[in-house]
């Protein structure tokens, strides 16, 4: 059965006109699973800069359900319950902070701070918005773009219930399909946000014939027989005044930070560096914070240093690490 939808409907989902034209230009679809397959390859590969930033406009910032921007009664409506959770567990002094928290954010990034809010309380709104305030612009510009396409996804299996098909895993959004969604996508939208004058400043977009960033990781911890979830990872690369860091000497000050991420449920980190056809050619350092995961175990953090020379620009390379508190592997991955 095929089920067909109207572009005002997927303007509701999300509040990019080019995604609701472009989406409902190939509608109708067969399942709810296409229907997401064809939303990620559209907002992340041919909605551009000013789409997301049209899509963001239509939120209201958490806290408050109503904005100018948003584009139907259905969007509105929609937007309301999904800050139930945190308009219920929302005190008057959380709301205050609340409110302070939004406009400091706007005028740092230029847009509101999104989130998806289904099921958050205020508090754990608050927290994230807390952790993600002090990101370079280009991380939060994109980071907003996963989120937005969290509630989009969150969205559209409202429309298919609608219809009377109950979409896989309740209609809930699942971190290992955004991680899929961010790691396929081909277009790479660069962007420095600014605030002060309104708009933020844009750079121009970057694309990539790879389909992932050239250096990748995930955790494995072995004691549990599980993916190693929630572990802090931090990428770097040696630009200090010896040509390579030595072995017993200082190296302090010559790792310069290309990228952080925390690993998700499946113990795969997100982007620690930008998708590149070709890599720069040098020593980098990819650290684990295992301490903080295992408090009690042998290793404070554990760090990986590997070369990648001239010849390797192209290829990929994936640092899995096999942990346990007290035993660490790891190897080249393809």
């Amino acid at each position: 059965m095929e089920l067909g939808f109207e572009e005002k409907d997927f303007l509701a989902c999300c509040g990019s006109t080019t995604f609701a034209r472009e989406i409902a230009a190939i509608a109708p679809f067969v399942s709810f699973e296409q229907a997401v397959e064809a939303a990620r390859d559209i907002w992340f590969n041919k909605v551009d800069v000013n789409g997301w930033l049209e899509a963001f406009a239509a939120h209201p910032q958490i806290g408050d359900t109503k904005s100018g921007n948003q584009k139907s009664e259905t969007s509105a409506r929609w937007s309301k319950g999904e800050q139930s959770t945190a308009l219920a567990t929302a005190t008057d002094s959380t709301l205050q902070e609340l409110f302070e928290w939004n406009s400091r954010y706007r005028k740092k990034f230029g847009f509101v701070f999104l989130i998806c809010a289904s099921g958050r309380s205020t508090p754990e709104v608050l927290a994230e918005l807390k952790k993600r305030y002090p990101n370079r612009p280009i991380i939060e510009f994109e980071t907003a773009a996963q989120e937005q396409m969290k509630i989009t996804e969150l969205r559209l299996a409202k429309l298919f219930t609608g219809k009377g098909i109950s979409p896989p895993v309740g209609g809930e959004y699942s971190a290992t399909q955004a991680t899929k969604a961010e790691e396929d996508r081909v277009n790479i939208i660069g962007a420095h946000l600014t605030a002060g004058s309104g708009a933020p400043a844009i750079k121009a977009s970057q694309s990539s014939v790879r389909t992932r960033p050239p250096i990748t990781t995930h955790v494995l911890d072995v004691s549990r027989g599980s993916p190693g979830a929630g572990i802090e990872v931090q990428l770097e690369m040696w630009k200090g005044t010896q040509p390579r860091p030595l072995f017993g000497k200082l190296d302090s000050g010559g790792w310069i930070f290309q990228g952080s991420s925390i690993t998700d449920k499946d113990g795969r980190s997100g982007r620690l560096m930008s998708i590149v056809d070709n890599v720069d050619p040098g020593i980098y350092r990819i650290s684990f914070n295992t301490g903080k995961y295992s408090p009690n175990g042998f290793f404070p953090y554990v760090a990986i240093v590997f070369e990648i020379r001239e010849s390797q620009r192209s290829e990929h390379f994936h640092v899995p690490l096999l942990f346990s508190p007290f035993s660490f592997t790891t190897y080249r991955g393809s």
